[in-house]
């Protein structure tokens, strides 16, 4: 199957140097090159599960618990005919090739450009879904401004960057602080301020539970490499907190009444820490917690799948969630239809298991 309908040569700064292909879905295959095994199912967790949450949550998205269970009851399965990722999913496999081709090395100049070559410089397309942070961006950078004045836009602080963040995670398994370095590179581009910080703590996150341990340590990473006194770093710490009461404790601990945007990044970042903490890791019931609670619910649910899925493996996705996800639509970004968030997750594996 082509992947990408231009020549990826032209285009180094997204395509790592082999493509992957596209798999119609998840499937258990020998670790590449001879690695371990057990990193490289949670890799596969880490990503397969923020691409199982983002369609699990995608129909519950800016819906308040009350017209959740008004229009379905409590959600405990996929809710749509055709569940599909959005554009969750597809910036996450952006950053995760852009990142297998530059690895540690990434600049900002790397992401820049390749948010010109494959989102910018293109026609619009679709872009359905696109959430107002990439919008600004995007207009910003159409505009001639360069990062990190690009993410000088009225949504800054949004979860777009935490929507993304997995992958760093996966590929600085182990290495919270290198996670949360490379993911800030990343978002220099588009985000700024508690923007950077949300997406810095999922990738922290998902780079701990990479290494195993339990989500209490998982958590501990995330807090450890942003400011203490940040708003996403109290909206974290007050959710965990409530996790122990459950699902309406976490929610009314986090959520901004009357907001009428439901992309904030602590908050989001939040709800997902929290999803995650109240139900100790188990991944089923994190993402399931993460999208009866609504708000931003492909979101949140996208982060939880990501924390979850990492910590215990592909192999703890119910069969009948991570069948379901194929190659990605390009529905958002048309330039990465075909790619299948595995692919990216067998590009990104460490080498070696990580130490926890």
């Amino acid at each position: 199957m082509e992947l990408i309908a231009s020549d990826p040569q032209s285009h180094p700064e997204t395509h790592p140097q082999a493509h992957p292909q596209a798999r119609p879905e998840a499937r258990p295959d020998s670790p590449p090159r001879d690695r371990p095994r057990v990193v490289l199912d949670r890799a596969r967790g880490a990503l397969l599960g923020l691409a199982v949450g983002d369609a699990l949550g995608a129909p519950a998205e800016n819906m308040k618990p009350s017209q959740i269970r008004a229009k379905w009851g409590r959600i405990e399965g996929f809710v749509s005919d055709d569940p599909a990722g959005t554009d969750d999913t597809e910036y996450a496999i952006f950053s995760g090739l852009l990142l297998a081709r530059h690895g540690s090395a990434l600049t900002v100049a790397h992401v820049e450009r390749a948010w010109h070559h494959w989102i910018a410089d293109l026609d619009e397309g679709p872009f359905r879904g696109a959430g107002f942070s990439e919008r600004g961006t995007l207009e910003n950078l159409r505009r001639g401004l360069a990062a990190p004045i690009s993410a000088q836009h009225r949504h800054a602080w949004s979860d777009g960057l935490a929507m993304r963040a997995a992958p760093f995670g996966v590929f600085a398994a182990g290495r919270p602080a290198e996670a949360a370095r490379l993911v800030a590179i990343d978002g220099t581009v588009s985000h700024d301020g508690e923007g950077i910080y949300g997406g810095q703590a999922v990738a922290a996150g998902v780079a701990a539970a990479m290494a195993g341990g339990s989500a209490a340590s998982v958590v501990s990473a995330a807090l450890s490499v942003i400011p203490s006194d940040s708003w996403t770093a109290r909206s974290l710490r007050r959710a965990v907190t409530a996790a122990p009461r459950g699902e309406r404790a976490v929610r009314s601990a986090v959520v901004i009444g009357g907001y009428p945007w439901t992309d904030l990044a602590p908050e989001a970042v939040g709800l997902a820490f929290g999803a995650f903490a109240a139900c100790g890791g188990d991944f089923a019931e994190s993402v399931l917690t993460a999208v009866n609670m609504g708000r931003d619910a492909d979101t949140t649910a996208a982060v939880a799948g990501a924390l979850a899925g990492a910590l215990s493996g592909a192999a703890a996705i119910p069969a009948a969630w991570s069948s379901a996800i194929g190659p990605v639509r390009g529905s958002c970004l048309p330039s990465m239809r075909g790619y299948h968030v595995l692919d990216i997750a067998d590009l990104l594996t460490p080498e070696t298991e990580p130490s926890p």
